[in-house]
C-alpha cells in the first residue's frame, strides 16, 4: 500500500487539465472481511481494548484503499497531494462483529467554497446483512489562491484533563503501517519540511481514534462522533485529553499539554442522525 499511495499521489502532481466538479459515477464497493491480526494491531497503535467488535473508527480505515482510488483517478477535480483533512463524522447505527462481512462503499459529495478554497465530503458506508450498520464522512479541503489564514488552534483554557498522552514518535510510522495512509507527512522528516511542518505529525484520524479508545466502555450501542481537526500534533508531543458532558451526549477536546493549543475538538451524541 506505500508504493500505491506514493506512486498515485506523485501522479496526481502531473499538469494537467482536471474537470470543476466532483465525478458523478456510482459509489465504489468493496466487500471486506476483517484480518484479526490486523485489527489487533490497529487496535494497540490506537489504545483500543483487543475485542469482538469493531472500534469506531476501523471501517474508515477498510475504505481507505476505495478512497484513495477514487481521489487519485483521472476525473476528480483536485490532487491527492495538498488536500487537508478538516473534519470526521462517524455514525455507528449498531455494533459491527469483528466475524462479520462487511460491504464497504465510497463516493465523493458536496463540492463547496470554503474561504481558503474549496471543500468536498468523502462519505463511506459499511453494510451488513443487507443494512447499512455504519457511515463515515470524511471533508477535505483544498488551498486556493491568497485568503488569511483564520488561526483556530489557539483557544483559552479549557477544562482540567481528563488524561495525559505521551505521543511517541514511532505513532506516525505505526499508524501508517496499520492504516495504509503511508502519506510522508506523518513518516519522515523531509516530507514534513517539505509541506511546512518542522517534523513529522500525527495522522488526525490517529487522534480521534485515540479520543474514543478513552471513552470505551462509556459509549452507547449506536451514537454519532463529529470531530474537527484544528492543528497538527508536532511528533513526539505530550497531549491532554478533556471530555464534558453536553446535555445528552458529551464533549470533548485534544490540546498540547502546558500551552492548550487545540489540536482536535469533538463533539458525541447518543443517537445517531
Amino acid at each position: 500500500m506505500a508504493a500505491l499511495t506514493t506512486a498515485r499521489a506523485a501522479l496526481g502532481l502531473l499538469p494537467r487539465r482536471r474537470p470543476a466538479t466532483l465525478p458523478a459515477r456510482e459509489p465504489a464497493v468493496l466487500a471486506v472481511t476483517v484480518d484479526r491480526e490486523h485489527l489487533a494491531r490497529y487496535d494497540r497503535v490506537c489504545g483500543f481494548r483487543l475485542a469482538d467488535t469493531l472500534p469506531a473508527t476501523y471501517p474508515h480505515v477498510l475504505a481507505f484503499p476505495l478512497a484513495l482510488r477514487l481521489m487519485s483517478a483521472p476525473d476528480f477535480p483536485f490532487p491527492v497531494v495538498g488536500l487537508v483533512h478538516v473534519a470526521n463524522r462517524i455514525t455507528v447505527r449498531r455494533p459491527i462483529d469483528a466475524g462479520a462481512p462487511l460491504e464497504i462503499s465510497v463516493r465523493a459529495a458536496d463540492l463547496r467554497p470554503h474561504h481558503r478554497g474549496r471543500q468536498f465530503d468523502i462519505v463511506t458506508t459499511a453494510v451488513v446483512d443487507g443494512e447499512e450498520a455504519w457511515r463515515g464522512v470524511s471533508t477535505y479541503l483544498r488551498r486556493e489562491g491568497t485568503a488569511e489564514r483564520r488561526e483556530q488552534g489557539e483557544r483559552p483554557a479549557g477544562p482540567a484533563p481528563s488524561a495525559r498522552w505521551t505521543v511517541p514518535a514511532r505513532v506516525g510510522g505505526d499508524y501508517a503501517a496499520a492504516s495504509g495512509d503511508h502519506n510522508p507527512i506523518h513518516t519522515s522528516r523531509l516530507g514534513a519540511r517539505l509541506f511546512g511542518f518542522p517534523r513529522p505529525i500525527a495522522h488526525g484520524m490517529w487522534s480521534k481514534a485515540r479520543c474514543l479508545a478513552a471513552l470505551e466502555g462509556r459509549l452507547p450501542a449506536a451514537y454519532t462522533v463529529d470531530v474537527a481537526f484544528k492543528a497538527p500534533i508536532l511528533l513526539p508531543a505530550t497531549v491532554a485529553f478533556a471530555v464534558m458532558p453536553d446535555g445528552e451526549g458529551r464533549r470533548f477536546d485534544l490540546r498540547s499539554a502546558g500551552t492548550d493549543r487545540i489540536h482536535l475538538t469533538g463533539h458525541l451524541a447518543g443517537q445517531p442522525t
